[in-house]
């Protein structure tokens, strides 16, 4: 049964409630003390299907790295099994060198003082605004629990909603609730599974700010699934790239962006156009340039990627011929397809739309040597 304090009628929209609370002033978040989390050859298998394969990775106090990739790579997996939601075939999970989870041991969730949030929020429909926040602070007194909720209410701006149901709140109120009350027990890591998926695309950017700036005083080491590269790298002090199971590469942004390890980290980060060549002389020789080829044997297939906005449409005369075919407006760019002298197939770029290019138009291209990368042929076919 609920305390008294938390017990209450509904309050109205109109005139919202504390639950009998004095109000607060709006300040900061109560700080935490972060903890290391650490996946050392984590694997999930369901019978002979495998979920995860050899996962490790270290997250330091107070860092935010982003789990990157598509659905079903297995990212979310890798959250459940963090906070104890499931258990791992093998490997092992270290929160500050404790080991929660492992071949011999297993730490239920309540135990591991690890916050969650979840992509539908998860409120619970008949507890107040109040009631929800304070959810997980039942350990504390009455009054303690009380001022707590409603100082983190206040921290995200609907300490006004104290006394009212989730029914009434927009998607982006309910998601400051639901991150309300992720943090007010003052976790040392925080688990957030496609936290603002369900948001339109302005409200989605506000509250990412308002959520890394929460994360940033609370100093809580977090780590955010994700299939939004710009998301990533936005909120990420590193971003982790996950495909099939496995992690692919780690790194701060610049890094996945300028060198990705394989074609689909390159794909994730970029729009860029892919042509087939064949090593010879020890390059990639094209109509564009010639194009060094690291690592790559004479006569192996190989993958060109040019990046569209590394593509320069210049008048004629002034570069590799061309023929804009299509023109696609995209706000303050619009994407161009060129039909390039020596090319099979048409390439995209990016241009301004005040350039104003047309359809039929001809043209010159050139490239941006620092924006073109080159793969195996085979990574392809495993991306």
């Amino acid at each position: 049964m609920l305390p008294a304090w938390l017990r209450g009628r509904p309050a109205e929209r109109r005139e919202p409630a504390g639950a009998g609370v004095p109000p607060m002033p709006r300040g900061r978040a109560a700080a935490t003390i972060a903890a290391r989390l650490t996946f050392e050859g984590v694997e999930r298998r369901y019978g002979d299907t495998y979920a995860l394969q050899g996962i490790s990775l270290d997250i330091a106090p107070g860092e935010i790295v982003c789990l990157l990739g598509p659905s079903g790579c297995g990212k979310t997996t890798l959250l459940r099994i963090a906070s104890g939601i499931e258990k791992p075939s093998a490997g092992r999970i270290l929160i500050n060198d404790w080991e929660v989870a492992g071949p011999s041991r297993f730490v239920a969730p309540e135990q591991r003082n690890v916050g969650l949030m979840f992509q539908d929020f998860a409120l619970f429909p008949h507890l107040t605004i109040l009631q929800n926040v304070a959810f997980g602070l039942k350990a504390l007194p009455a009054g303690d629990a009380a001022r707590e909720a409603l100082t983190v209410l206040a921290r995200v701006g609907l300490e006004h909603y104290a006394g009212a149901y989730p029914h009434i709140l927009s998607g982006g109120e309910q998601q400051r609730v639901a991150l309300a009350r992720a943090i007010v027990p003052r976790p040392s890591v925080m688990l957030m599974d496609e936290p603002f998926s369900g948001l339109d695309v302005q409200l989605r950017e506000s509250m990412q700010e308002e959520t890394l700036g929460l994360l940033r005083e609370t100093r809580a080491t977090c780590m955010i699934v994700t299939h939004h590269p710009e998301e990533a790298m936005r909120l990420g002090d590193r971003v982790a790239v996950m495909r099939r199971g496995r992690i692919v590469q780690v790194g701060m942004a610049e890094e996945l962006y300028h060198s990705p390890a394989e074609l689909f980290v390159a794909r994730l980060f970029s729009e860029i156009n892919e042509v087939p060549c064949r090593v010879a002389g020890g390059a990639l020789r094209t109509p564009l340039g010639t194009f060094s080829v690291p690592g790559l044997s004479e006569g192996e297939q190989a993958i060109l990627c040019l990046r569209q906005r590394g593509i320069r449409v210049l008048p004629p005369g002034q570069g590799l011929p061309g023929r804009i075919l299509q023109v696609k407006f995209l706000g303050d760019v619009g994407r161009v397809e060129i039909a390039a002298q020596g090319f099979d197939t048409p390439l995209k770029a990016r241009v301004r739309e005040s350039e104003g290019w047309a359809r039929g138009a001809e043209v010159s291209i050139e490239i941006d040597p620092t924006r073109v990368l080159v793969f195996p042929a085979e990574s392809m076919e495993s991306s």
